[in-house]
């Protein structure tokens, strides 16, 4: 099963689609969680995911924009969502009828 963060990944590269790449999909990863993303936790990330066959990576073309250097560029694979709709299944399905709102008020 996937982690949390490697489901936040999948699901921002899914996301940006052709425009996906590691400074896209950690600045969607910020937004999305209102929180900072280690950008060694990212790349370290993206390999773990790759290793795993869930995504597929290359180099595009350098861009003056980014002074000359590449972009790592992203794609989810077949199995990677197979894998991110299953983690979502499962998160959906553990949460189902959990009043979230009452457990918390209860909480305080």
């Amino acid at each position: 099963m996937l982690g949390e963060f490697e489901y936040l990944l999948l699901t921002s590269a899914a996301r940006l689609r052709e425009d996906a790449y590691g400074a896209a999909i950690r600045q969607e990863i910020e937004i999305s969680t209102r929180t900072p993303c280690s950008i060694g936790a990212l790349y370290t990330t993206l390999d773990r995911l790759e290793a795993k066959g869930l995504i597929e990576t290359w180099m595009g073309e350098a861009t003056a924009k980014r002074g000359g250097r590449a972009k790592r560029m992203v794609r989810v694979t077949g199995e990677g969502v197979k894998e991110a709709s299953a983690f979502y299944a499962t998160v959906m399905n553990a949460s189902r009828g959990v009043p979230w709102e009452a457990a918390f008020e209860q909480a305080d």
